[in-house]
């Protein structure tokens, strides 16, 4: 029997930011180089960028990019990067030699080719107070100080004018470069925070957080009155020192309270009546984590091989499956239902690594999550109404920590459009084997039309001449009374409601 899903548009749960379908790009492996930024390849345009990933890019209309980290972040230093003269330097995060070849100038020209924010993580680490505030003069002012002419002259006139700053990368962890105990980190916050406000009074600043309540605590009672928003991340499958990817019901396991560390950091914000002044920006987030062996542990790897070259496992684009997809899909609802408290959220990263893009000498490919966003940004409207079901249906899934784990089996979400009449519900059947149906009361006649994500199996994926992941459309046309529509196993669908 179908499951009967009730939607009442009238009764508004808040209107998402369009920053949830955020992205990040780091210094990681072929993120930049030999990724977005080849100067001289034969698909890169006058300014050295891909420009099959920039138009892959702007169709799902990335409102906001993350940059320059990451673990990397912490010991750059961005005055090394700008200008004509640009020396080598030794990115000791990730133990690779970085050029320097693309630093702010040409970040900020990528955020401009592909029209979204952008939105710049500061050296909390080995650098200091002055150096971010340093950072943002040289972007927002108009041409006051040293910086400002800097920029000026090295071919800018106008300010870079962004307006999205963050303290730091993940400073809380050991494996961080410059990493601070709560107490460090709340004085630094603080001094950060007022040297660039007293920069640019109208720039929205962000602080590395997570869902500790002593490391949270400290952070937001020193520094709360200063910021707008805190940071978040989190990945499920964690992968660092061995590539073993989780099967795609473990995956499902994952999706168990997916937003659990969204409700902790929302009742720490209540607690100290913050939760009107302060977001939560998800601002790194992904189902699997980065694979990058040795260098996270105290005895690091000797000889490249047992450091870098492990990375390319990264980049087997058969790890994408539908299992990425409906993980996705499953997290962007739940942002969607939070988003009267979360405000932002980068999937980590956009190109190669774990990316939803991929990218070779010959052109791209897109994954799994790659169509997820493009449902997301392209199909579903901006405005999250109350939906409920007459019943629950559940599935138990083994976790990847060997026990077993009850999930619900639909994962569903309704939304209107601000703009235009209409809805559009987003319906994922997490089941692997299963097509479930749902039931939907109509209280007038629509259009419908169906958008299914989906392969041949749950272990389907994109590759290089090979497209086992993809968005079929089916128009219902006019319907009455009542929709009865059947998900497909491990599938993510769209429903058009108009």
């Amino acid at each position: 029997m179908p499951v009967t899903v009730h939607i009442n548009p009238e009764r508004r749960i808040g209107v998402r930011s369009e920053m949830l379908y955020g992205h990040f790009i780091e210094h990681f492996h072929r993120q930049i180089y030999d990724g977005i930024f080849q100067p001289g390849h034969p698909l890169s345009d006058e300014d050295g960028f891909r420009t099959d990933i920039l138009e892959a890019m702007r169709r799902i209309r990335v409102p906001i990019l993350r940059w320059p980290g990451g673990c990397f972040v912490s010991a750059y230093h961005w005055k090394d990067a700008v200008g004509p003269q640009r020396n080598p330097m030794f990115d000791k995060a990730w133990r690779v030699e970085d050029p320097n070849s693309f630093g702010t100038d040409e970040y900020v020209a990528l955020c401009r080719k592909i029209g979204c924010e952008p939105y710049i993580c500061t050296n909390a680490g080995t650098g200091s107070a002055e150096e971010m505030s340093d950072w943002v003069e040289y972007c927002n002012l108009e041409n006051e100080g040293k910086y400002a002419k800097w920029r000026i002259a090295n071919g800018h006139k106008e300010p870079h004018a962004v307006h999205y700053w963050s303290i730091g990368n993940e400073n809380y962890g050991f494996w961080e470069i410059g990493a601070k105990s709560a107490e460090e980190w709340g004085r630094l916050v603080l001094e950060s925070a007022k040297m660039i406000s007293h920069v640019d009074p109208t720039a929205e600043l962000s602080a590395a957080a997570l869902s500790d309540p002593a490391w949270n605590m400290n952070l937001l009672m020193h520094c709360g009155k200063h910021l707008d928003w805190i940071s978040i991340h989190e990945y499920w499958d964690m992968m660092p020192e061995k590539n073993e990817p989780s099967s795609y019901e473990k995956c499902m396991a994952f999706t168990d309270r997916i937003d659990h560390s969204v409700h902790e950091v929302r009742g720490m914000l209540a607690a100290l009546k913050l939760d009107g002044k302060i977001k939560i920006a998800f601002d790194e987030w992904n189902l699997r984590s980065w694979h990058h062996p040795n260098v996270h542990t105290i005895r690091q790897g000797v000889g490249k091989e047992s450091y870098v070259t492990p990375r390319d496992k990264n980049d087997i684009n058969s790890t994408y499956t539908m299992a990425d997809a409906v993980f996705t899909a499953c997290f962007l609802n739940a942002m969607n239902r939070n988003c009267d408290i979360v405000g932002m959220a980068n999937f980590a990263p956009i190109l190669n690594t774990r990316g939803c893009i991929y990218s070779h000498d010959k052109g791209i490919v897109l994954r799994s999550t790659y169509h997820v966003f493009d449902l997301f940004v392209n199909h579903m409207g901006d405005t999250v109404v109350d939906l409920w079901q007459t019943e629950k249906r559940t599935m138990d899934v083994p976790h990847k920590q060997g026990h077993i784990v009850t999930v619900d089996t639909l994962d569903l979400l309704a939304t209107t459009f601000s703009d235009r009449p209409g809805m559009a519900v987003s319906a994922v059947n997490k089941d692997p084997d299963a097509a479930h149906a749902i039931r939907i009361p109509l209280a007038a006649p629509a259009n419908v039309t169906v958008l299914t994500l989906n392969g041949d199996s749950k272990d389907a994926y994109n590759d290089v001449d090979h497209d086992g992941v993809t968005v079929k459309e089916t128009k219902l046309g006019l319907c009455e009374g009542e929709l009865v529509i059947s998900l497909e196993p491990h599938s993510v669908n769209v429903i058009e409601i108009r």
